[in-house]
Parts: structure tokens; sequence; C-alpha cells
């Protein structure tokens, strides 16, 4: 029933964001930066397999070559545009075709890099079990995640040893009990975060 909403959903959110995603690329092609307009990064997916996920660029090409943490406003990497971006949650709309291939679902644990995925224990291994999404309870209780990086003096042991295993217990309240109901709920929550 889940993975029918997510189409479903993915399908109209797509047909209905055209224009918003035509917006977007004019204006990161009007940029002062050069390269496409979408970034295309591998992320770890259910049962460990690793697939290709889509958002808006909002860094300079090559910028995830220098580091995977992003760390707010003060980010070099981050374009002029892309600040905007990130700041709006805009470069996640990509995502909407991983979930219309069956890649990500519209709720679940946000896909981490081999890197991280590679740091997690046995238990931690459990969020792999499920399809990953674009919100949970994680991305709404961090949805200023990079701006507590930037507070750090070491970015990557913070998200390491503080942020990552955090979020990997909140995936777990979804993972627990993944229902229509909860999904609903976290979509909610999702939205109201966003737009309060």
């Amino acid at each position: 029933m889940i993975r029918l909403i997510d189409f479903i959903a993915s399908l109209f959110g797509l047909i209905f964001l055209l224009p918003v995603f035509l917006l977007i690329a004019i204006w990161i092609k009007l940029d002062d930066s050069k390269g496409p307009v979408f970034f295309r990064q591998k992320r770890v997916g259910k049962d460990g397999i690793d697939f290709g996920l889509y958002k808006f660029r909002s860094m300079y090409v090559d910028s995830d070559r220098h580091g995977l943490i992003t760390v707010g406003g003060r980010d070099p990497r981050i374009t002029r545009s892309g600040f905007y971006i990130r700041k709006y949650k805009l470069d996640e709309l990509p995502q909407l075709i991983n979930v219309l291939k069956g890649d990500m679902s519209m709720v679940g644990p946000r896909p981490e890099v081999r890197k991280y995925v590679d740091l997690y224990t046995e238990e931690q291994r459990r969020v792999l079990n499920v399809r990953p999404g674009i919100t949970d309870y994680a991305s709404i209780e961090y949805l200023d995640e990079n701006t507590l990086l930037a507070q750090s003096a070491d970015p990557d042991k913070t998200y390491i040893e503080e942020i990552m295993p955090a979020k990997i217990e909140l995936n777990m309240k979804f993972i627990n009990n993944p229902s229509l109901s909860e999904y609903l709920k976290i979509i909610f929550k999702t939205i109201t975060a966003i737009i309060c």
C-alpha cells in the first residue's frame, strides 16, 4: 500500500512541481558556477545496495571530493543560488525521481554514503532493511543539521560520534512501526516543520 502511495505521490509531485523545477534549473544556470543542474551522488539503499540519489546542484562541481559534510553558511563550496536552495530544502525535490523509480520511499531513513554506512554497528545496520526515504523523524529533528555542524571544530567527528547515532535511533521509530498512519504522520510533521 505504501509503495502505491509513494508511486502516485511522486508522479503527481513531479508533474505539479515541473514549473518549480524549471525555475530552479534556470536559477542554477544563471549563477556564476559552471556545471549541470542536477547532482547525482552514490548512496546506500535497501539491503546495502548502492543507488544514485538526485539533487539540484548547490555546490561547485567536484566539491564533494573535498569532504562529504557540509557546514551551513560558512561552507565555501556552496554556490550563491545553492545557499538558498539548501536553506529551503529545494535541493531535495529531485528525489521524487528516486521515489518514482523505487530506490526510495517518501518516508524512511535518509540514505547515507558508503563511508558512514561502513561505520554502522550490527544493530544500526537494521536501517538498511527498509527502503530509504526523503523524510523521517530524524530529518525533522535535525532540520538544521548543517548549522549544528558549523558550530563544531571537527564536523566529521561530530557527525560520526553524535549526530549519526542519534539519527539512527530516531530512524528506528518508523522502522519498528512502519504503518500507514505513521507514514502520513511523518509527512504532515515534515511539511509543518518546513513551513514553520
